[in-house]
């Protein structure tokens, strides 16, 4: 006997059906097609549905390849940027990773699916708190959270073998450089506000290796070691 599902429960298990398929064919025509060529990034976009890090009306929008709004005057950033962003940091299977501006969650989402051992941390209380219940929700509970000031990295979780800053720096970001291990990497924008370098820096001292991947216009990290707000030009 044919067991009848009620229609709104249907209709969500079609959604997502569509919403896989949209997350399929972005990760072919903007990702891989574009010069991501790292199969293991590619995968973990596929794995990662972005359209659980927006609200609701924007679901249909999720795999674009275009920043998006989120909450607090906050974005999640475009689906080739992040996976540029990862690409770059060489992330392996159980390397020690912080990100510094959880925002959303998505980024983290990303690199816990690579297997990275991640830690993230996010200034503003709500945003943290949403985010650890969508990544428990997800299942990357193991993401490490911390509510603080990011531009001051995470020092007693230091070192690491990768940071990726998902807002923009006024300036070479020393304080995060001291907590990579050798020959850590560190990936981020750097620049003025509304346009910056998208770097990345190899860290092995006394030996440095500086990499532009691409102009780029993040929102701003304010703390002690980034903006003084989100408006302050003079960092």
């Amino acid at each position: 006997m044919a067991i009848l599902r009620p229609r709104s429960e249907v209709s969500q298990a079609d959604e997502e059906v569509r919403l896989a398929q949209r997350r399929a064919v972005m990760v072919e025509r903007d990702l891989r097609r574009r010069g991501i060529r790292d199969d293991r990034v590619l995968n973990a976009m596929l794995s990662v549905p972005r359209h659980r890090f927006l609200t609701p009306n924007l679901a249909a929008e999720a795999y674009a390849d275009t920043p998006l709004p989120t909450r607090l005057g906050q974005t999640i950033s475009q689906p080739y940027i992040v996976a540029l962003m990862t690409q770059a940091a060489g992330v392996t299977n159980g390397a020690r990773v912080l990100e510094i501006g959880t925002g959303s969650g998505y980024q983290a989402a990303v690199l816990a699916a690579l297997g990275a051992d991640v830690w993230s941390v996010e200034a503003s209380p709500e945003l943290h708190g949403e985010a650890a219940a969508r990544l428990r929700d997800l299942g990357f509970s193991a993401v490490h959270l911390r509510c603080g000031d990011g531009t001051l990295g995470w020092p007693d979780a230091a070192p690491f073998d990768g940071i990726l800053a998902t807002g923009s720096l006024p300036e070479r970001p020393t304080a995060l450089l001291r907590q990579l291990r050798p020959g850590g990497v560190f990936v981020g924008p750097i620049g003025p506000l509304g346009r910056q370098r998208l770097v990345r820096l190899e860290v092995d001292p006394p030996r440095e290796r500086e990499e532009t991947l691409c102009v780029c216009s993040f929102v701003p990290l304010v703390g002690a070691a980034g903006w003084r707000s989100r408006t302050d030009q003079e960092g």
